[in-house]
């Protein structure tokens, strides 16, 4: 047998012990970033302090959307994001960034160990990282993490400005709509009642004119600010020059959206020639802050919004069954461009013609109203799509859906209030408010029901299955 000498089993124990630990060495410093401590805290300080002020936000700073190029491009509109957290309390910082350097599916969620700069080592908070694994069923994939800098930029500026701060990196792999869902569900289920603060790492277009570049950035901020997912992630899926971590924008945006009564701040925006590009290759950079505002008076139409929304859906079936468009509709209404769940109910003759809408506010109310209404006359699986003939026959109902609220006692459920969402092993049925007063259920029928619309066996809503009430304003 080889003899291993005494200073070898050293070193190899060492390494192993290193190596279990999962300490991420880094890989830009010195190039995206000062590679000198003492340098690069001086340079983040300097960062910091020449942020202007800005009207402060009165609400906790639940999340931000921060630029990842290299510091002298990016790392001053960052800092007008990060200025608003310097000395808060938050006890882990979740980094979402997209994977620039390989492909793979789903997320790279970072496991134990920790990430090191120049600045000493973030540790990694294993505890809610593997919590965030089992939610969302994704792995690690040390490939996804080994060269991205979309993660590694924002670990200096945390370290500086919430040093007692654990970190969960996580790197999104191809941007789909499962992806973004699922992470912003499991960020949803996981993160209440705990001190978090999510990052989400993007620039924006990248090397169009300059021109061209702030025209697109506008249009992007402008979807961001409204909290307009659905758009966002449409465009995202399309590969449209937004935002190379659009995915985990809309992640971010939909777990806040979950939560409550989302809002966004756009704090700053720059792009590449302020520190020297060339204006023929631009990029984009954006700051924003999001938080919670429940403080706001409760969501509510009046009879004439109500009136227009139902003749936009009646207009939007008509001109989506005659003539195969979706309507085009402009509005400059508040209430009209808060993103709301929302469903749109067809009925002829008083019987059920078609019924789709959407649970989450990944839209603007108008346009879940208009998907909604075309859906609802074209896809609802259990009828034929709406021919012409039938338009003149037809009436609309509409339902303005709150949040989703999970609840722990199905005793909880108030028939003639609550709508229901039931979930269970990847499948999930809901009804409206509406839909147990008009057939005279009660709580247990209701519950039961709803367990069927999933496609659950009876009873399930007592065996471990995930149940969720929303109120709804129902206009007809």
């Amino acid at each position: 047998m080889k003899k291993i000498s005494l200073l070898g089993l050293i070193v190899s124990l060492n390494f192993s012990v290193a190596f279990g630990q999962g300490i991420r060495k880094p890989v830009w410093d010195g190039q995206f970033y000062e590679k000198d401590a003492a340098r690069l805290s001086a340079q983040i300080d300097t960062y910091l302090k020449s942020v202007k002020s800005a009207p402060p936000i009165s609400k906790e700073v639940q999340a931000i959307i921060v630029p990842h190029a290299g510091y002298a491009y990016s790392a001053q509109t960052a800092a007008y994001a990060y200025s608003l957290i310097l000395g808060k309390s938050y006890e882990t910082v979740v980094i979402i960034g997209p994977s620039h350097q390989v492909g793979f599916a789903g997320c790279s969620i970072y496991p134990e160990g920790g990430f090191e700069t120049p600045l000493g080592i973030a540790q990694v908070d294993t505890a809610l990282a593997a919590a965030l694994v089992k939610a969302t069923g994704f792995s690690y994939i040390p490939e996804g993490h080994a060269k991205e800098h979309s993660i590694e930029v924002q670990v200096p500026f945390i370290q500086k400005v919430l040093p007692q701060a654990k970190i969960v990196p996580i790197v999104m792999g191809y941007q789909t709509q499962r992806t973004m869902m699922t992470l912003a569900n499991a960020l949803a289920k996981v993160l209440p009642g705990k001190n978090v603060l999510v990052v989400a790492s993007t620039d924006m277009s990248h090397f169009l004119s300059k021109d061209e570049a702030n025209k697109v950035d506008a249009k992007t901020i402008a979807l961001v600010q409204s909290l307009d997912a659905g758009s966002l992630m449409r465009k995202i899926e399309a590969q449209e020059n937004i935002l190379c971590g659009g995915g985990p924008v809309v992640s971010t945006i939909l777990y806040l959206q979950k939560r409550g009564a989302a809002k966004c701040r756009v704090l700053h925006y720059a792009d590449s020639t302020l520190a020297g590009g060339p204006e023929d290759r631009v990029v984009g950079y954006m700051a924003a802050a999001l938080f919670l505002d429940d403080s706001g008076q409760e969501f509510s139409l009046d009879k004439e919004e109500k009136k227009a929304l139902l003749g936009l859906a009646r207009s939007a079936v008509e001109t989506y069954v005659r003539e195969k468009k979706e309507i085009p509709f402009d509005t400059q209404n508040p209430n009209f461009l808060s993103p709301r769940g929302a469903f749109v109910t067809l009925k002829k003759r008083g019987q059920l013609r078609g019924c789709i809408g959407f649970t989450e506010p990944i839209f603007p109310l108008y346009k879940a109203i208009i998907a909604g209404a075309i859906y609802a006359a074209s896809e609802d699986p259990r009828f034929p799509p709406v021919s012409s003939e039938e338009l003149n026959s037809l009436d609309y109902e509409i339902s303005v859906l709150t949040p989703l609220k999970k609840i722990d006692n199905p005793a909880e459920v108030q028939v003639g209030k609550h709508g229901l969402v039931i979930s269970m092993e990847g499948r999930k049925g809901l009804l409206l408010p509406q839909v147990p007063v008009e057939n005279n259920w009660t709580r247990e029928e209701f519950l039961e029901e709803t367990c069927l619309k999933a496609g659950l066996p009876p009873g399930s809503w007592k065996k471990g299955a995930e149940l969720f009430v929303f109120e709804a304003i129902v206009f007809h």
